[in-house]
């Protein structure tokens, strides 16, 4: 006999959490880069623009300049494109004029396997030659298929592989929370 287990979905971030953790993420970029001089913030599409945006806002608070924000499609630099029947959408990108000598801070909601991380730094250099690249990510689930990491990030979250991270901005969704979800699975 089987039956199907349904999915179950466990909160872990709420709006005012991930509204502290922007405000830490941001501190530790100004302090990291000595102030907001040589520094630019470049959202991964979607959720690291989501992001970008507020972490923007907030040093811009804090250190009372704006600094250059822009944002990364990275559809055509993904190392799966083609390797499956879907059609890749492609996203708005827009990169300030020239973010070269920076300090760029590549800014993605969820760090997973890295490959969505390496593909944003193969685009950034097409448009650029930042003096470094750093990252920030909202949740850092594990599972690392690449040596990358991330500079600043809002939540360390280990995840088991068959689980997902869901990401709700209230720009697209109406409301900021993280989620887990464990996937149903057939048990016997």
């Amino acid at each position: 006999m089987s039956f199907l287990i349904t999915p179950h979905k466990k909160a872990i971030l709420t709006a005012p959490e991930i509204a502290r953790i922007v405000v830490r993420i941001s501190h530790e970029i100004l302090e990291k880069n000595k102030g907001s001089k040589n520094i630019a913030l470049v959202g991964i599409r979607t959720g690291g623009v989501f992001l970008a945006n507020r972490i923007h806002e907030k040093i811009q608070e804090i250190d009372a300049v704006s600094v250059p924000l822009g944002e990364l499609d990275i559809t055509f630099y993904r190392d799966d494109i083609g390797l499956n029947n879907k059609v890749p959408v492609i996203q708005k990108t827009s990169i300030p004029s020239d973010l070269t000598g920076l300090a760029v801070v590549l800014v993605d909601d969820v760090l997973f396997t890295g490959r969505t991380v390496r593909a944003a730094m193969d685009g950034l250099i097409d448009f650029c030659r930042p003096k470094q690249i750093q990252l920030a990510v909202l949740i850092d689930r594990g599972h690392r298929e690449l040596p990358i990491r991330a500079d600043f990030v809002g939540k360390n979250l280990p995840t088991a592989r068959n689980e997902q991270v869901e990401v709700l901005w209230k720009e697209t969704d109406f409301e900021d929370q993280v989620f887990v979800i464990h996937d149903g699975e057939e048990a016997r």
